[in-house]
């Protein structure tokens, strides 16, 4: 069977992508999947398209396993989400590597400081913590990262 195919979004699979989103945030145990979490962030990803997101998704032979989310201008990784069902299977490191195609020379991203799984891989996967601070619109410390070509991996 071959891996999923990363490709862009398109409009009318938002909802999905918002699903999947929830899920594996979800995964994490620091929220739980609700209707009004699934709201919020359906509400979101329209929105934050317009604000520069370019979205991409991990295709499944039609089942969304994967999103990615990237501000390219600003070399920002905004969001990167595996289904919990298809984690533990590279995806996210595909994704990452796609994310390195697209933005070869630096890439910044933030995190929930307490997602120790996401920022840990971060960190083996080359990327440098530069500092944290508090996200005041969810009350979250975020910790912040950088990546720059020439360093590992």
């Amino acid at each position: 069977m071959p891996p999923p195919a990363i490709r862009t979004a398109r409009t009318d699979e938002y909802d999905e992508i918002a699903r999947v989103w929830m899920n594996s945030w979800a995964s994490t145990g620091l929220e739980d999947a609700s209707n009004f979490l699934l709201a919020k962030l359906r509400a979101r990803v329209p929105l934050e398209m317009e604000r520069g997101w370019t979205l991409y998704v991990a295709d499944d032979r039609g089942t969304i396993a994967a999103m990615l989310a990237l501000h390219l201008p600003r070399m920002y990784l905004d969001q990167l989400f595996v289904a919990p069902e298809y984690q533990g299977q590279n995806l996210g490191r595909k994704l990452l590597a796609f994310t390195r195609e697209l933005l070869p020379r630096e890439i910044h991203l933030r995190c929930v400081r307490e997602n120790e799984k996401a920022w840990r891989w971060y960190e083996r996967e080359g990327f440098v913590f530069e500092q944290q601070q508090v996200e005041p619109m969810t009350g979250f410390v975020m910790k912040y990262y950088r990546w720059k070509k020439g360093t590992m991996p």
